[in-house]
């Protein structure tokens, strides 16, 4: 499978340990925690997918609320120096105000799965309050690029058009995306994870700010800010691949929304970096790494 080759890679470096475990198990959770420590963590582990969320509702509440409560209940136990998590640019759900600032209310989702992200925001800022651990929550926009999930559309679309089958088009290619290249997301993770979060001495709570807070807590999006049509993003898959696709029309799908649009502003002021890399140069470096690996 995709994710052990992933973990192949990995194990070849010595400062690296796997520790498999369920995040949803509290005891094995806390226990780790207060075994190894940790003094930064990073929680990427979620059930995620929009279009999943509709048909399985109950492993999201699972994995995107119980198994975060236990991470942050891990993180109070030891008093970790900072807690940088994932959150979604799904949280932006009903706002049609684009670009997306953190800045914007986002309290209509409308997907389970940004119901459970914007859920993860507010858990983590009540322990940043109540525990003073400092928290950042981090929202991707249309994350793709090599060793990516397989059923994302860059993944989907490729294997399709090689084995001459269809593509699923929604809302018959009305939509656009942040497509945000895989490099540019790690390069923003690791310098967030090593600034950590602080009060904002300007917080109101007269007029609160979503991404700040009196607590030591911050929200970024992470996103290309250079959103492009759909059918834009399937003919550069096609040029890469030198074949067309076999386009099938479909209507919107629930829970769906039209466009992404990332205002990176507040992230570059932060931590002095803009993701940057076009979609050309990061389709082309899909397509190399995916026939290469399949």
């Amino acid at each position: 499978a995709l994710k052990e080759d992933r973990l192949k890679l990995l194990e070849g470096y010595k400062s690296f340990r796997f520790l498999k475990l369920d995040i949803k198990d509290q005891k094995d959770v806390v226990d780790l925690f207060k075994k190894e420590s940790p003094q930064r963590v990073l929680h990427l582990a979620a059930q995620a997918g929009v279009r999943y969320s509709i048909q399985n509702p109950y492993v999201y509440i699972d994995s995107n609320i119980q198994g975060f409560i236990n991470i942050l209940e891990g993180c109070r136990a030891i008093k970790t120096e900072h807690l940088v998590f994932a959150s979604s640019s799904s949280v932006y759900g009903g706002n049609t105000k684009v670009p997306f600032s953190e800045h914007d209310n986002v309290d209509h989702p409308v997907s389970l799965y940004a119901a459970t992200k914007k859920a993860n925001e507010l858990m983590a800022h009540t322990y940043s309050h109540l525990y003073q651990i400092p928290t950042t929550g981090l929202r991707f926009f249309t994350v793709y690029g090599p060793w990516g999930r397989p059923d994302m559309s860059p993944m989907l679309f490729t294997k399709a058009i090689l084995a001459d089958e269809p593509i699923q088009v929604f809302n018959h290619g009305d939509m656009m995306r942040d497509f945000t290249y895989i490099d540019d997301i790690v390069v923003s993770v690791n310098e967030t994870l090593f600034k950590t979060a602080t009060p904002n001495s300007n917080f109101n709570g007269q007029h609160p700010d979503p991404a700040t807070s009196h607590a030591p807590y911050r929200i970024f999006n992470i996103g290309n800010s250079h959103p492009i049509p759909l059918m834009q993003f399937i003919e550069t898959i096609e040029d890469a691949l030198g074949k067309k696709a076999i386009k099938k029309m479909m209507g919107m799908q629930a829970g769906d929304i039209k466009i992404t649009s990332a205002d990176t502003s507040e992230l570059n002021q932060w931590v002095n970096f803009k993701p940057n890399t076009s979609i050309k140069e990061g389709v082309t470096r899909f397509i190399d790494w995916y026939k290469n690996y399949y």
